[in-house]
C-alpha cells in the first residue's frame, strides 16, 4: 500500500475555502462589511507570502460565528457548501482522488484550514481521513484558539505522523509517499515525501519544483 496526501486549498479546489468562508460571512451579514473583508484579504495575502500568523487568523475568522447557536452555525456551514463550495469540487480533482483510491492507497487530506470549514468538503470528496487545524473548545463552546499542533508548515509532518500512529502505521511502512500541493507553505511535507507533486503551484513553488525536477500538475488547466 502507498500513502497519498492532498493539500486542499488551491490543490483539490481552485480557490481557498478559508478565505471564501470569510467572504461568505460578509455576504450573509455576520461579519462587519468591507473593513472585515479587507482584514480577511490581508490574512490571505500573508498566507500566500508564507507569513501568516495562524493563531491570530483563527481567532479573527472564528470570531464572527463561534458564539452563535449550534443550529445557526450548522445552517451557515451548509449554506457555504451549497452556495460556494459545491462549484469548486471539480471532476478533475475527483478523478485524481479516485485514481489513488483504485490503486489501494491510504488517502488523506492535509490542510491548514480549520476542521469546521473543511469537514464537509472532505465528506463531499468522499475522503475519510482529514487532517485539519483543530479548534479548541471549552464548556461546549469554541474559544478562538488552536487545539494541539496545527497542520501548517512543519506541523503538517507531525500531524501526519500522529495520524498514522493512531492507525498503527508509520511513515516508513509505505514504499511511496505522494503529496500534492500548490503552496510554498507546504515545502516541509513536500520535501519529506518520496513523490512530491507541485499541483497548480504558486510561482514560488513552481520555481522550486522546476529547479528540483519535481513533477508539476496543472489540475484545472
Amino acid at each position: 500500500m502507498n500513502l497519498t496526501l492532498f493539500d486542499l486549498d488551491g490543490t483539490l479546489i481552485p480557490g481557498d475555502s478559508d478565505h471564501s468562508f470569510g467572504g461568505h460571512m460578509v455576504d450573509i451579514g455576520w461579519a462587519d462589511g468591507e473593513a472585515w473583508r479587507t482584514r480577511n484579504d490581508q490574512f490571505y495575502a500573508d498566507y500566500c507570502a508564507g507569513n501568516l500568523n495562524l493563531g491570530e487568523y483563527i481567532n479573527f475568522t472564528t470570531g464572527v460565528w463561534r458564539h452563535r447557536s449550534a443550529d445557526e452555525v450548522a445552517a451557515v456551514q451548509q449554506s457555504f457548501m451549497d452556495q460556494v463550495m459545491t462549484a469548486q469540487i471539480r471532476p478533475e480533482a475527483r478523478a485524481l482522488i479516485e485514481k489513488h483510491r483504485a490503486a489501494g492507497d491510504l488517502i488523506a487530506i492535509v490542510t491548514a484550514t480549520n476542521e469546521f470549514v473543511t469537514t464537509p468538503i472532505a465528506r463531499a470528496f468522499g475522503v475519510e481521513h482529514l487532517i485539519a487545524v483543530e479548534l479548541e473548545q471549552a464548556d461546549g463552546a469554541y474559544t478562538g484558539r488552536i487545539r494541539g499542533t496545527p497542520s501548517f508548515k512543519e506541523g503538517k509532518i507531525q500531524r501526519v505522523h500522529d495520524w498514522l500512529a493512531g492507525l498503527g502505521r508509520q511513515w516508513s511502512d509505505f514504499e511511496r509517499q505522494t503529496f500534492y500541493s500548490d503552496s510554498i507553505n507546504d515545502l516541509p511535507l513536500l520535501e519529506a515525501a518520496s513523490h512530491p507533486v507541485a499541483t497548480n503551484p504558486a510561482p514560488s513553488l513552481a520555481k522550486i519544483a522546476t529547479e528540483r525536477g519535481w513533477p508539476i500538475l496543472n489540475l484545472f488547466a
